[in-house]
């Protein structure tokens, strides 16, 4: 009992966070398909709810009751333990993660990013395993692609991971963010390379397009998954999409800022602490303009009912500005929006890149890699270090060196990138093979 009353909050965040988690997953899969439509002109799904809000719940329950086939000569217990790896350990890595400053699952641990990039990384085991566990070649050469591509694009995203801590100087998730909101700037100016390269590793490592080799249809019919059907196929897209999450509330954390609001130094920029209600409010008018024009009776009380939650959450996020005894709930209640705004707006680049750019060749995916983006990770580390050599040893301003030292860097990286250009050109000679260009 004693345990429970020291720990209670936390193990409420844990199981808040392993409820809800599924619902989120299945709402960025309803608003990718929306995207998706509304950049090739058509309406996406629109059946289930108004305008097809309910689809998840529909999905869901579809996966549940599909039949569940297991290839007769599958290893019996790792193909059903595969599925759970990925999506128990990309659950276990949220525990690290802050949603704002009082919302924690493990408070003030020392190690808070290395927690979770350890922890998420352990989720390639389920893929590998999965794959050979099927008993298919195509299943296979999935996880093998899988393997391949996170070593790789791994190594990037530690090294970018690096620029950002070196200027904070700590692991601890608050205060990564305290350092920011002490420096009165976010670290993605002071470092935008290592954003960058961050961004383009994260969206490698969780398989998203352009960079889904291991799970390419056109080509390997569903890779890793191949043998897969069911609750278990939706297991490894839980994981998936609770990746995304993961990488996008590392960089959110690192990069841009955490639970803090836009300009929060900025006295005039006040105002900006009365967005989170006003746009919640908003929607919620605007759910109650478009109810009568939904053709079903049940359509109409569903987005009534939208609209209810939406002036509920904006009356909660208004309540601190306004009425003195909540004022102290404000940092959280506004610090989770802020966060979650953010994370957001992440997660919605990676849908957007999925469906404007066309999909890598394995090698191209790999030279990617090894050739640009690991090398100017690394230059970048070097170059961040400089920086505040000239700034703590030498007295220069810390946005003149790293402005110089970020200006050296994309130098190198042009460098990289026309050297690469003239690669590609060899092997695309006459007479050329691939082998020997790779060989070399």
């Amino acid at each position: 009992m004693e345990f429970l009353r020291a720990n209670a909050a936390p193990l409420i965040y844990a199981v808040v966070i392993v409820l809800v988690l599924p619902l989120v997953a299945g709402y960025v899969v309803l608003v990718e398909r929306k995207v998706m439509a509304d950049m090739q002109a058509r309406l996406g799904p629109m059946r289930v709810g108004p305008h097809g809000l309910l689809q998840p719940i529909a999905d869901a329950l579809k996966l549940l009751i599909k039949e569940d086939i297991i290839p007769e000569k599958a290893d019996l217990w790792i193909f059903w333990v595969a599925p759970v790896a990925s999506v128990t350990t990309s659950m276990v890595a949220f525990a690290g993660l802050a949603f704002g400053p009082a919302f924690q699952v493990a408070r003030d641990i020392n190690i808070g990013l290395l927690f979770v990039v350890g922890i998420s990384a352990l989720g390639i085991f389920g893929i590998v395993l999965g794959g050979w566990a099927s008993n298919s070649h195509y299943s296979l050469l999935g996880a093998l692609r899988s393997s391949a591509q996170l070593v790789s694009y791994e190594t990037a995203a530690g090294m970018a991971l690096v620029s950002g801590l070196m200027l904070s100087g700590t692991l601890q998730i608050r205060a990564i963010v305290e350092k920011q909101a002490s420096e009165q700037v976010w670290f993605v100016f002071f470092a935008p390379v290592a954003f960058f390269t961050y961004l383009v590793a994260s969206i490698a490592e969780t398989n998203r397009a352009p960079f889904d080799l291991p799970e390419a249809e056109s080509e390997l019919v569903a890779g890793y998954m191949t043998e897969y059907s069911g609750f278990r196929w939706s297991l490894y897209f839980l994981a998936e999409y609770a990746n995304m999450i993961v990488v996008a509330s590392v960089a959110t954390t690192l990069f841009l800022g955490g639970w803090l609001r836009p300009f929060p130094n900025v006295g005039w920029l006040r105002g900006l602490d009365y967005a989170p209600a006003a746009l919640m409010l908003a929607v919620a008018a605007y759910c109650v303009y478009r109810a009568p024009k939904q053709p079903v009776g049940v359509q109409k009380l569903f987005m009534l009912a939208v609209a209810g939650l939406c002036a509920v959450v904006g009356l909660a996020l208004a309540a601190p500005l306004f009425v003195g005894a909540l004022t102290g709930l404000k940092a959280g209640i506004h610090g989770a929006f802020w966060f979650l705004f953010k994370v957001s707006g992440y997660i919605y680049v990676f849908i957007w890149l999925r469906f404007r750019l066309p999909r890598y060749r394995f090698d191209q995916l790999m030279r990617l890699g090894w050739y640009f983006l690991i090398p100017v990770a690394i230059v970048n580390v070097i170059a961040i270090g400089i920086a505040l050599i000239l700034e703590w040893q030498y007295g220069l301003n810390r946005w003149l060196a790293l402005g110089m030292m970020t200006a050296v860097t994309l130098l190198i990286a042009v460098g990289l990138i026309s050297a690469d250009q003239k690669r590609e050109a060899e092997l695309q000679a006459p007479g050329k093979r691939a082998s020997d260009f790779y060989a070399g």
